[in-house]
């Protein structure tokens, strides 16, 4: 490796170039949990890693790579802790109340992960903006096989739903959460007025709307399936 600016040496091995994308990844998650990601720059990411702009450069497109990157590690991991939380298919109950479960434990799921729910809903405004054809073409495919798996757990519970549906079922997750999450986060000026209207808190509103709009969405799907 060669030595440059601030001791950064250049990683020229793969499991060299591997631990320093590894670190780059690292630092990004942590920022991530004490800041959105629009507060994030570039630069005050390399700060962190102990890197010139640059040479963070040399290892991912762009700052929005960066965090798509985070997005895509963190889908993985939430579809692996939904998958034990799933139970196995049982027999309908009354009404939905089987379609009411799955949905309320993908909106729990949701909740309890808010790192990826803040990169959901910067994915297609922000970070989807400055990323080369090749990124964008891998990053892409990941997201459609995460919603392709999420559709296959889904319809894992519900046997009788459609696979079209339960797609689109996975496709709403996303945009539902892209749509209220940036409501869950007001500014403090907007939280005080919120307060002084006798409105239940920004987390309270995201947590009943987020978990609403997933089961109206599954049960919907189901009953519009069995009406065909």
């Amino acid at each position: 490796m060669t030595a440059g600016p601030c001791g950064f040496r250049r990683a020229r091995r793969p499991e060299q170039v591997a631990a320093r994308r590894a670190a780059i990844l690292e630092a990004a998650v942590a920022m991530l949990r004490e800041r959105p990601v629009a507060e994030i720059s570039l630069r005050e990411l390399s700060d962190q890693v102990g890197l010139a702009k640059s040479n963070v450069l040399r290892y991912f497109d762009s700052r929005e790579a960066i965090f798509l990157e985070v997005l895509d590690r963190s889908w993985q991991a939430w579809l692996d802790g939904l998958e034990a939380i799933l139970t196995a298919p049982s027999a309908a109950g009354p009404g939905y109340r089987r379609e009411v479960e799955v949905a309320s434990a993908v909106a729990r799921a949701l909740l309890a992960d808010p790192l990826l729910c803040e990169l959901i809903s910067a994915m297609a405004g922000v970070l989807e903006r400055n990323i080369s054809v090749d990124f964008a073409r891998t990053f892409k495919r990941r997201a459609a096989e995460h919603s392709g798996r999420l559709a296959a757990l889904v319809r894992a519970q519900l046997p009788h739903l459609d696979p079209i549906a339960a797609l689109h079922f996975a496709g709403a997750v996303v945009v539902i959460v892209a749509g209220m999450w940036p409501f869950s986060r007001p500014t403090e000026a907007v939280a005080v007025v919120m307060g002084e209207m006798g409105m239940p808190s920004a987390q309270e509103m995201f947590t009943a709307a987020l978990t609403d709009g997933l089961i109206n969405q599954l049960v919907g799907l189901v009953a519009r399936g069995a009406a065909s």
